[in-house]
């Protein structure tokens, strides 16, 4: 493997970790909405460093779900987080846009359990991505 994906791997990892730690934080001041975009964000990110570890050049699209496929190709433990992709894809854009949700803005509609729902989907996505990453994760 090339050096400069791994170098590019482990800095969409500690994005995607960054963005988990802003989820709790959003969560933790009652923004729920933005906390639960950010669990999507991490996911979306956490894939794309595995992806990009495993000699990926190039991945477009935001579809952790879609990701979660690609990554079986190289693992099938990745089958294991098909639902909490396919919940963290319905936060990706109704949390951000007052025309994704039926006469509500995302600041009404999401709460405290969504934000912990996300957060815990996503942590099985960080679990499983860091046991196949084989570099220091800091």
């Amino acid at each position: 493997m090339k050096k400069n994906n791994i170098d590019e791997a482990r800095r969409w990892f500690r994005q995607g970790k960054r963005d988990l730690d802003s989820a709790q934080i959003n969560s933790n001041q009652q923004i729920y909405e933005v906390a639960c975009f950010l669990c999507q964000q991490s996911a979306e990110k956490l894939l794309k460093a595995f992806l990009y570890y495993q000699g990926e050049r190039e991945i477009w699209g935001h579809s952790t779900l879609k990701m979660a496929h690609l990554c079986q190709k190289y693992n099938e433990e990745f089958l294991s987080i098909e639902n909490a992709c396919r919940n963290l894809d319905k936060l990706y854009f109704p949390t951000r846009y007052p025309n994704g949700l039926p006469e509500l803005t995302p600041e009404d509609f999401y709460t405290k359990e969504d934000a912990d729902l996300a957060r815990e989907q996503v942590g099985k996505i960080l679990s499983l991505v860091e046991r196949h990453l084989k570099f220091d994760i800091d």
